[in-house]
């Protein structure tokens, strides 16, 4: 029996709509994770723009406000073109 063209095309589209909602279920991830981690950062757009790039890249942002980047080797190991922590 072949598959008809409609039931090929609602497969097809039921398996891309899972691709969308895992895609934003990470974005809602970072957002939330790097909102507590710049909280306190005098430069917060800055902070938020980073830690975003870290946590996409990593999938990961270490707990609190500072520190504690032993949490997640990837997200602490990202250098900058200076040689200096890419992640805040």
């Amino acid at each position: 029996m072949k598959p008809s063209l409609e039931t090929l095309l609602l497969v097809s589209l039921l398996f891309t709509s899972s691709f969308f909602e895992v895609t934003l279920a990470g974005s809602v991830f970072c957002d939330s994770k790097c909102g507590v981690r710049c909280s306190k950062a005098g430069v917060k757009d800055r902070c938020l723009k980073y830690c975003g790039i870290c946590c996409d890249k990593c999938n990961c942002v270490p707990s609190g406000t500072y520190g504690n980047k032993d949490e997640c080797p990837c997200y602490r190991d990202m250098k900058n073109s200076k040689g200096k922590s890419k992640c805040p």
